[in-house]
């Protein structure tokens, strides 16, 4: 990893106002969280809507979604790419630099409060389950979303049509396609290490975690190639 294009990611990504859209969803999972352990109701019955479909459903793809087309898109808008391709550093390098910070900042935002929402809704080992499962998860969308950053000029429209039609509504419908979500692999992987009945996955572990490492590689790569034909106009070749 290149320190220097990380720390310019970094410091670029929290100087962004649109970061700020990111502050009441942490805030309202962990209040919303608080406010239904605090009453007489079963955790069966509200835990797997907000820790499932409102934590890993809709919070985790959506931050992963702005942090991710922000730590290249943006750069790419503005024109100031070209600084960073003039520099003799590999594509690669700098893909993988901004996958590192765009994951650090996507896992804090919600591995963070869902690990904490765990730990009030059920016990310690949800917390730790959500926390890893959230962190894959974050891992798999923040490469898939810089790679479309690189793809689309309208990233952000064409994430959030992509969440809310294929992550929550055909995956409820068509069995084939909770194979091809991510937020399946977040949901497996975290009920599998908590052993709870609150986050219940439909596929296997296993292959969750195969399919969670197969699609962070083909994002990671396709940024990467995708970047190589950008010449230093900051215009595709």
């Amino acid at each position: 990893m290149n320190l220097t294009i990380a720390g310019l990611t970094a410091r670029a990504l929290f100087g962004r106002r649109r970061l700020l859209l990111l502050l009441p969803m942490p805030i309202l999972l962990i209040g919303l969280t608080a406010l239904a352990a605090g009453t007489s109701a079963d955790p069966a019955g509200w835990g797997p809507i907000v820790l499932g479909d409102l934590g890993l459903g809709v919070i985790l793809p959506l931050t992963a979604l702005i942090i991710g087309s922000s730590v290249l898109g943006l750069e790419i808008e503005d024109g100031t790419i070209t600084h960073i391709l003039s520099k003799p550093v590999p594509r690669s390098e700098i893909i993988f630099s901004k996958l590192v910070v765009a994951w650090a900042a996507t896992v804090a935002a919600t591995a963070v409060p869902l690990a904490i929402a765990g730990a009030i809704a059920e016990s310690p080992l949800l917390a730790i389950g959500l926390g890893l499962g959230t962190a894959v998860g974050a891992l798999v969308y923040t490469a898939l979303f810089l790679a479309l950053s690189l793809l689309s000029r309208r990233p952000v429209a064409v994430g959030l049509v992509y969440i809310m039609l294929w992550e929550n509504v055909l995956t409820r419908f068509v069995d084939g396609a909770r194979v091809l979500s991510v937020q399946q692999y977040s949901t497996t992987l975290a009920g599998g290490i908590a052993d709870t009945e609150l986050l219940t996955g439909q596929i296997l572990p296993l292959t969750a975690a195969l399919l969670a490492i197969a699609f962070t590689a083909l994002g990671a790569t396709v940024a990467t190639t995708r970047l190589r034909s950008f010449t230093l106009t900051g215009e595709t070749s």
